[in-house]
This record gives C-alpha cells, structure tokens and sequence, in this order.
C-alpha cells in the first residue's frame, strides 16, 4: 500500500510521518503556525500554493472547518454516503 502511494507521488512515507510528528503540537489557531504548516507540505509534495489559495486554507483551518483527526474525517466521509 505504502509503496504505491510512494510510486504516485513521489514522497517516501518516512517523510510523511515525519512530517505529520512535527505537526502534533501545531495551535490550528495560530495563523503563523499553520502557514508554516502549508508550506511544509506544498514543499514536501513539490506543489506550488498560491497566495490566494493560502489565505483560503488558513481561514478555513485556523476557523475550525477542516477535520483535526482520523475520527473527524471518518465521521464527515460517513455523513456523505
């Protein structure tokens, strides 16, 4: 499993981990801490995020919109089925 996501998009999941360890103590409220949040990802997957497409992703994280964890995420995905 972990070695097709790795062939499509080109990140080893060594760094995803990683990457995810370093946000457990992230305040999703603090429009600074999540910036740099987007940007660690947008530079971990080699995609450019717009200016405007980060003012979107900081408003709709540090405002609460976005599922913080697995649990959340698996609730919304059962809402829509």
């Amino acid at each position: 499993m972990f070695g097709n996501f790795e062939k499509k998009t080109g990140v080893k999941m060594d760094d995803i981990m990683k990457l995810a360890q370093s946000f457990q103590n992230t305040n999703f409220k603090d429009e600074n801490q999540v910036r740099t949040m987007i940007k660690k990802v947008a530079s971990l997957a080699g995609k450019p995020v717009s200016r405007e497409k980060e003012e979107m992703l900081v408003k709709a994280i540090t405002s609460g919109k976005v599922p913080k964890d697995m649990n959340e995420i698996q609730k919304m995905m059962n809402k829509k089925k």
